[in-house]
């Protein structure tokens, strides 16, 4: 199968790669013009320039593809909604319509779990509405999900929507890499009781629910959760994180209402003073570590027949054992392609 994935140079599309690679297919990424796509090009991977928010740029890279995988999506970035809907919904519209032109046979569409909301009570299904917290990323993603679901219904798009919750493992500097470096600083803080349920899932477990999305032949037009269920607490995390990382376990927790205000308050502050930088604490990271929030992946295990084949606590140590290498190294990070435009 020829695949192309948008976003493929990015901390999930290295990963997905391997795995089509691994089973024979051949692979094609969609990289920024200006971005360093040289680790894809020594994978012997075609590399096609262009920007999801320019379709004339996509007409190439779709050209021949039976599958595509849309991962590409700006996130953990400080920027204005409408910046974040110029990719997330403007792109992905541009992408789903590029596909139908191309004559493309699957697209799988990667949105995200963030669309339900948070703090919902009980298991969250597929046929839940949409809430999403007022915010750039799960505002965005929300309508760029309802813009694949109109189209599925209305132009006959050959899609299938995968909404993963936070995806963590190997290669992610950003968030498995921020709660680490904080514990290991010994700046983490327990929001609340730190009794509730965060809602993780470990690299290879969404790309194993990508794959299924892309040959199931009966997943058209059909969305998924995608996550491991069986959640840590918030409080199990975070001390699973720290024994992994040699850090001590956070022990001081912080009320939600007093976290939430400050986050309020960094927010304003980045606003006034025109920062580009994503305050320390924001709204969003509190409600997500702080609420109880849990997604049930029965259509998953039952029409795709998906199964998370990763525990948690195994996932941390793999991520762990990745992060301490790295920061051993002294080597920045790449900044992620997929926090951009690809």
């Amino acid at each position: 199968m020829e695949v192309l994935i948008t976003g493929g140079n990015g901390f999930i599309g290295r990963h997905l790669v391997t795995a089509l690679q691994q089973r024979g297919d051949a692979v094609r990424v969609l990289a920024l013009p200006g971005e360093d796509a040289s680790e894809m090009d020594g994978r012997g991977i075609a590399v096609f320039r262009g920007d999801v928010r320019a379709p004339e740029t996509l007409i190439a890279p779709m050209r021949g593809a039976d599958g595509v995988l849309h991962l590409a999506a700006m996130m953990d970035v400080w920027r204005p909604l409408a910046d974040y809907r110029a990719v997330n919904v403007t792109g992905t519209a541009n992408v789903c319509r590029a596909a139908l032109a191309a004559g493309v046979r699957r697209l799988v569409h990667m949105s995200s779990s963030s669309v339900y909301g948070v703090g919902r009570g009980g298991l969250v299904t597929e046929e839940a509405p949409l809430r999403p917290f007022s915010d750039p990323y799960p505002v965005s993603k929300a309508e760029g999900d309802v813009a694949v679901q109109t189209m599925i219904r209305q132009q006959g798009l050959p899609a299938v929507i995968i909404r993963p919750d936070q995806i963590f493992g190997p290669g992610d500097a950003l968030h498995f890499g921020a709660m680490a470096d904080r514990l290991i600083s010994g700046a983490g803080v327990i929001v609340g009781s730190g009794r509730n349920h965060v809602p993780f899932v470990y690299v290879s477990d969404v790309v194993d629910a990508l794959l299924l999305a892309l040959d199931h032949p009966r997943a058209t037009g059909r969305a998924y959760n995608v996550t491991n269920d069986q959640p840590l607490t918030q409080l199990e995390l975070l001390t699973a994180i720290a024994s992994e990382v040699g850090a001590r376990p956070p022990r001081v927790h912080i009320p939600r209402a007093v976290l939430y205000t400050a986050g309020f308050a960094a927010e304003r502050l980045a606003v006034l003073t025109r920062s580009h930088r994503r305050p320390p604490v924001t709204r969003l990271g509190v409600v997500f570590m702080g609420a109880d929030t849990r997604h049930d992946i029965s259509r998953a295990r039952t029409e795709l027949g998906f199964a998370p084949r990763v525990a948690l606590r195994e996932g941390i140590r793999r991520a762990a054992a990745w992060h301490l290498a790295r920061r051993a190294s002294s080597v920045p990070a790449r900044a992620r392609p997929d926090e951009d435009a690809a």
